[in-house]
């Protein structure tokens, strides 16, 4: 699966059905050696839109249970 396939799905958390965000709004934690996606982090943003640097969530690769057409689910998600 190709980054621009996931791209704009939203990211549902399975345990509380929280929304996380938007797989556009994310940073990626890349393997260097081989480009695949580690971790997704996902930051948190204020009520005007400004990036906050604390409180990010990090979803590793193997965290995602479903990719559906719109969503994302994944299990429990780290704050760090």
């Amino acid at each position: 699966m190709r980054y621009h396939e996931l791209s704009g799905k939203e990211i549902v958390n399975l345990e509380d059905g929280k929304r996380l965000g938007l797989l556009g709004q994310t940073d990626l934690e890349l393997d260097p050696k081989t480009g695949q996606i580690k971790a997704f982090i996902i930051p948190n943003y204020s009520m005007f839109g400004l990036r906050r640097e604390q409180d990010q969530v990090k979803i590793a690769w193997d965290q995602i249970e479903k990719v559906g057409k719109d969503t994302i689910i994944i299990k429990k998600a780290e704050s760090y």
